[in-house]
């Protein structure tokens, strides 16, 4: 059943329709529970840094004085950001076992919040052990600066790298964000890899427990050339290896809805890029203005054969190019990335939640999650309603349930509420929950449902919001 809710509860229906890209899997497949790995990386991760914890407690015998106090906070600061860095630098290195089991989103959240606490580490650690150094020769803060940026290259070195790291950390402040376009922010942050490079050296030539202690450098060498390797191979070949293989490149683009286009792409083996519904690519196509960045879209129909689809609404300049993308383009594609799959299935009766374009990974999940489904999808109106059709035809298919929510003639904000999706889909504690959409209706999303009864657990939401 497919049925249109306005704002001001006036009911109507779809036109259903037909179309030629409906998928024509197998039955989805059983559900079984899923068991989030989180636990288990944030437990290594906690474990790393008490064991850099226990590298300075090994090389100090006794803190006494003000001085031996300040520089002591001072190399446990450093040593806790050294290892941050590298931390921030794996989780960011697009591990397709992490991606694909913890989530990108959720990956993406603890790098921000562990950049947030980098930052910290770093600025401490500068502060007191020029002020420990400063005590411990009788000299003043500025002179004390002043000798170690002219007498070590090293510390210099580290310097120039730490204000870049500020500049990095600056610049990925919310208020900044809302300034930037994706594409800026995503290359300012290359500059992490350069301060991160410049401050490397100094942390074994001036770090006390490293400079009598070969295992030690050998182990935090291994650290950091172990990340790197991932960057490099994750980053750097993998995504150019699989262009060289399936040869990807535009077969069509159509329009769905005002401002909202799906692109076809066609290649070689594309089912050996091991895609699955909910998952997204980063998209780099190779046309002018547009082959200098990679930009995420999820898939908008279950990856096959023949064709990979996303489905796009123009809200920057590389989304809206792509309405006139010429077919032919060649396109590369990093991934697949992300873990909003039929994996986070734990309940047999599910509830796709979608807003505007966040209807994209939902759509192929409500042609391919098992059990019984619900989809409600909120729009402002009817001609916003991307791939409507689409969902017609599969909700046929499958006997499942759609309400298309409206706004008003006057796209006036839609109710989300406990009361009003409690009253849209009985039992709704005892669902699985997929939420995608804009960050202010997901946000309003999360607490209605939570007031409606949905345990964390199984809601299952991922953000590309950078």
């Amino acid at each position: 059943m497919t049925t249109v809710r306005h704002a001001h509860g006036t009911r109507g229906h779809i036109r259903p329709g037909s179309s030629p890209h409906l998928s024509r899997h197998a039955p989805p497949r059983p559900w079984r529970p899923w068991r989030s790995p989180t636990t288990g990386l944030l437990i290594l991760i906690h474990a790393g840094a008490a064991a850099v914890l226990g590298l300075w407690w090994q090389n100090t015998e006794t803190v006494t004085g003000l001085d031996g106090w300040l520089t002591n906070v001072g190399r446990i600061t450093g040593l806790l950001a050294g290892y941050a860095c590298a931390v921030l630098l794996a989780l960011m290195a697009r591990v397709p076992a992490l991606d694909r089991t913890v989530g990108s989103d959720r990956l993406a959240r603890w790098h921000a919040m562990g950049g947030r606490y980098t930052v910290s580490l770093v600025i401490a650690h500068t502060v007191f052990i020029i002020w420990g150094y400063a005590v411990t020769s009788g000299t003043g803060v500025v002179e004390q600066t002043t000798t170690l940026l002219s007498s070590y290259r090293d510390i210099l070195l580290a310097a120039i790298g730490t204000v870049l790291f500020l500049l990095v950390g600056v610049v990925s402040a919310r208020a900044a964000r809302r300034r930037l376009s994706y594409e800026t922010w995503h290359y300012l942050h290359f500059l992490t890899y350069l301060a991160v490079f410049l401050a490397f050296f100094h942390q074994l030539s001036g770090g006390a427990e490293f400079i009598d202690s070969p295992l030690a450098r050998t182990v935090w060498y291994s650290l950091y050339l172990g990340v790197t390797a991932l960057l490099l191979w994750y980053r750097c070949i993998t995504p150019v290896r699989r262009a060289l293989r399936h040869r990807l490149k535009v077969a069509e683009v159509r329009p769905e809805a005002p401002g909202v286009v799906s692109v076809y792409i066609t290649g070689k083996h594309l089912r050996d890029l091991g895609a699955r519904p909910g998952q997204f690519f980063r998209w780099r196509f190779l046309a002018p203005g547009m082959w200098w960045t990679a930009n995420p879209y999820s898939l908008s129909a279950p990856p096959g054969d023949r064709y990979l689809r996303i489905t796009v609404k123009a809200s920057g300049g590389h989304s809206a190019a792509l309405a006139d993308i010429a077919p032919g383009t060649r396109v590369c594609a990093e991934g697949p990335y992300g873990s909003f799959t039929a994996s986070r299935q734990v309940a047999h009766r599910v509830l796709l939640l979608a807003g505007g374009v966040g209807i994209t990974p939902l759509r192929t999940l409500f042609e391919t999650l098992p059990g019984e489904v619900t989809l409600v999808y909120y729009a402002r109106s009817a001609e916003d309603l991307a791939l409507g059709a689409e969902l017609d035809e599969i909700a046929a298919v499958r006997g499942a349930t759609v309400h298309c929510v409206l706004g008003g003639p006057h796209g006036s904000s839609v109710p989300l509420t406990a009361e009003a999706l409690s009253e849209l889909v009985p039992g709704l504690p005892a669902h699985d929950v997929y939420l995608c959409g804009p960050p202010g209706m997901t946000a309003t999303a999360k607490s209605a449902l939570r007031e409606a009864g949905v345990p964390w657990h199984r809601l299952h939401h991922e953000s590309f919001a950078f």
